[in-house]
């Protein structure tokens, strides 16, 4: 296949010897494999948009509670707090706090979300895509490349390690997360894919080795907290590369690490709600609480 790609080194190569975006040629990717129209992937992408979008708006403007009921009302919490105070954060972060935990309170009281890459990691990608794309002015379209993007650095991911926190904790999950946000945000303001692959290796190397210990066995707490930073993690990695600081270490290098490193994690840190902060006295206390 001639836009097929396995690895980031081969995504960058394919990208410089057919002078395309990671959007591009991700794209043409996906009319290889399923045999559609661009107009048609594209269509298809722009309705897990307008669902990202819708998520990241519906914890504000409704009063939303988790089914454990450990989460909920944290958006407009944030959102409330900036309009009242000057934010630590910054404006355009606090919006993407509040973008990422307010998908996490919508996910976990049963609402619609894309799971890009997975539901405990739901708010981080539309955090930054759709933060970003709101406070640059940018368009549709331009935000549908971002999510092509990102699709190509968690196809990576997905296939050469792995996304899910049962098996490489949360550093796999809002790792991959906020490695995917990244790169697409890096595409969006004009960066190169070299800028896009590094911004992914800075995300998963700062969280290396961050456990999964949900509360109850929920995706609830701390997964809410674990978005909110790894839409942090996303834009910082994102802005570090567009400045030019890229990452010593080769984004394929840096996917084996993880994916090594969530392998000698205990079955304990690896989402069985068995180790962690779920094991602590309020988190068995919270867990007895739920379910009786």
């Amino acid at each position: 296949m001639k836009y097929n790609f396995t690895s980031g080194a081969e995504l960058i190569e394919k990208c410089k010897e057919l002078n395309m975006t990671i959007s591009e040629l991700c794209i043409e990717r996906e009319i290889e494999l399923s045999g559609l129209s661009k107009e048609e992937i594209r269509e298809k992408m722009k309705v897990s948009l307008d669902i990202m979008k819708s998520a990241t708006e519906k914890a504000v403007e409704e009063d939303i509670k988790s089914v454990g009921g450990l989460i909920g009302g944290e958006a407009k919490k944030l959102t409330i707090f900036r309009n009242n105070h000057r934010s630590v954060c910054g404006d355009l972060m606090n919006k993407a706090l509040v973008a990422a935990m307010g998908t996490m309170e919508v996910n976990a009281s049963m609402g619609l979300i894309v799971a890009a890459p997975t539901a405990g990691s739901c708010g981080i990608l539309p955090g930054a895509v759709v933060t970003i794309g709101k406070e640059f002015e940018l368009t549709d379209e331009q935000m549908v490349d971002a999510l092509f993007t990102a699709s190509a650095i968690g196809a990576i991911i997905t296939r050469n390690a792995t996304v899910a926190g049962a098996e490489g904790g949360c550093q796999a999950e809002t790792g991959a997360a906020a490695a995917m946000a990244a790169a697409g945000v890096v595409e969006m303001m004009g960066g190169t894919p070299e800028q896009a692959i590094h911004s992914a290796s800075h995300c998963l190397q700062n969280v290396m080795g961050l456990v999964c210990d949900p509360i109850a066995g929920l995706v609830e707490a701390p997964c809410q907290g674990r978005n909110a930073i790894g839409v942090a993690n996303a834009l910082i990695s994102a802005e570090l590369c567009l400045a030019g600081i890229l990452n010593i270490i080769p984004f394929d290098e840096t996917v084996a690490a993880m994916y090594k490193v969530g392998k000698t994690l205990p079955p304990e840190l690896r989402e069985t709600a068995l180790g962690g902060i779920a094991a602590t006295c309020t988190g068995c206390s919270l867990t007895t609480k739920i379910f009786g």
